[in-house]
């Protein structure tokens, strides 16, 4: 019997496009890809998600990549700012937490994410208050798809993965989650919905 939902978040509960800092302080469009691309698709934004470097250290790499002052300037503000342009609640999550909530279910979020994601998961996740627990790779220095991640999950919200049910965007984080015991959807077309009525039947 399934008496917990679990959801990431990014592009789950949240929208998560990180091209948006940089729309909004880049003008000129060859400096804008290169700046995301710099520190978004890094090698560092992956260790900040797994919690194995600070977020000074992450910066010093990143701009270490750039060849112009103006770049590394601009680089430094949309890696301090992202968290407030890059991600918002998607549109029609609101009203699926509220009816999990009123059906009982335990709710949680298990995402990959950064120790900067605890300070503003209020403002992004819908509903967030509802929530029992949530979970943050950084935390625990692990990630999606590892066995480890959903164990920490399991342990640190005494949970039994047979009553959890997994909600995720990526095929792989669900099939992680499927080898640990936790049956789930795939979220990956982020239609609301098809979530509702996956969900109606549990």
């Amino acid at each position: 019997m399934i008496k917990n939902i679990v959801f990431d978040m990014g592009n789950v509960l949240t929208e998560y496009e990180p091209d948006l800092v940089c729309a909004h302080f880049i003008k000129n469009d060859a400096m804008k890809r290169r700046i995301n691309q710099t520190v978004f698709i890094s090698p560092e934004w992956v260790l900040l998600d797994m919690g194995v470097i600070s977020e000074e250290a992450a910066l010093k790499r990143i701009l270490s990549r750039l060849d112009s002052e103006e770049e590394r300037d601009l680089a430094a503000l949309c890696f301090e700012q992202w968290h407030l342009y890059n991600m918002h609640p998607k549109a029609g999550m609101d009203k699926v937490v509220r009816e999990l909530k009123e059906r009982g279910f335990g709710l949680y979020v298990c995402s990959n994410a950064s120790l900067r994601l605890p300070a503003c998961s209020g403002r992004v996740i819908p509903e967030a208050q509802l929530f029992d627990g949530m979970l943050f790779s950084a935390q625990v220095k692990c990630m999606k798809p590892q066995k480890e991640m959903y164990g920490h999950l399991f342990s640190m919200f005494r949970l039994k993965p047979e009553e959890c049910f997994f909600v995720d965007d990526w095929d792989l984080n669900i099939e992680g989650a499927a080898a640990c015991g936790m049956r789930g959807y795939c979220f990956e077309d982020g239609n609301v919905e098809k979530l509702r009525q996956v969900l109606a039947k549990l």
